[in-house]
This record gives C-alpha cells, structure tokens and sequence, in this order.
C-alpha cells in the first residue's frame, strides 16, 4: 500500500524544487534512464529518517559542485512502486535499497549510494561522496 501523498508531498518537493524531474512510472523510467545522454543522478526517495536527515540534504549539497549531472531524476519508494521497481533493475547487482542514489553516464550505472552508505553518516558526508563521483564522471 503506498504511502498517502499528502505524507509524501513535502518530500518530494526537496528534490523537484532544486531541479529533479520525478519519475512515476516503470515506462517513464525505461524511457528515460537507459537513454539519457550524459550523466543522470536517479535519487530513491524514501519516508525515513536517515532520507529526511541525510540523504536528501547530502544530495542537495552535491549540486553545488562545480561538475554536476546533465540530468537528476528521482523515484520515491513507497509510493512510486513501478518506478522503483524498474529503477532497482538498472542498479544491479546492488539489493534493493531506499533511500539510495545511483549516478548514470550513458545510460550506464557508474556509481552507486546504497542505505548502508548513508545511515551514520552526515549530509556533508553523502555530498562529499557525491561529489568525487561527480569530478570523476560528469
């Protein structure tokens, strides 16, 4: 059962007010993501605390890097089942995770945050590991 939209709603906004497109549907995501050019940062929202503390925020302060993804998308679990679903497909081999963020170049996974990279840690941590991945890819 997915989460109600009016929980969800604020969370979404983190991400969509500083540019991430949402994708809702396996055929948007199937659409999208194995095709885009260039570099695609695909966020696994999430309801939880370590999202609400630590992902979101760290993703937000990645984009202040001087190289940034081409495009940001994000899929919200919990809510978005399709799309997630599809989305963890193009993540393999890593085990299903939220939240989690995955950077693509060309339609291929180069660089993965799974939940176990982002419980414990800070934002400016999740952002600093987003960043080297930035500078090495975008």
């Amino acid at each position: 059962m997915p989460y109600p939209e009016m929980l969800v709603s604020p969370m979404r906004a983190e991400l969509t007010n500083v540019g991430f497109t949402e994708l809702k549907s396996a055929e948007e995501v199937d659409t999208v993501l194995p095709t885009a050019q260039g570099t695609t940062l695909l966020v696994v929202n999430s309801v939880c605390g370590c999202a609400a503390g630590s992902a979101r925020p760290g993703v937000i302060r990645s984009l202040t890097n001087e190289k940034t993804p081409n495009n940001l998308m994000t899929v919200f679990a919990g809510q978005d089942l399709e799309a997630v679903a599809k989305a963890r497909d193009l993540m393999l081999p890593y085990p299903p995770s939220s939240p989690s963020i995955a950077l693509f170049k060309d339609g291929q996974l180069v660089h993965f945050v799974q939940r176990l990279d982002i419980e414990g840690h800070t934002a400016d941590q999740i952002a600093n590991n987003l960043k080297e991945a930035f500078d090495a890819h975008c």
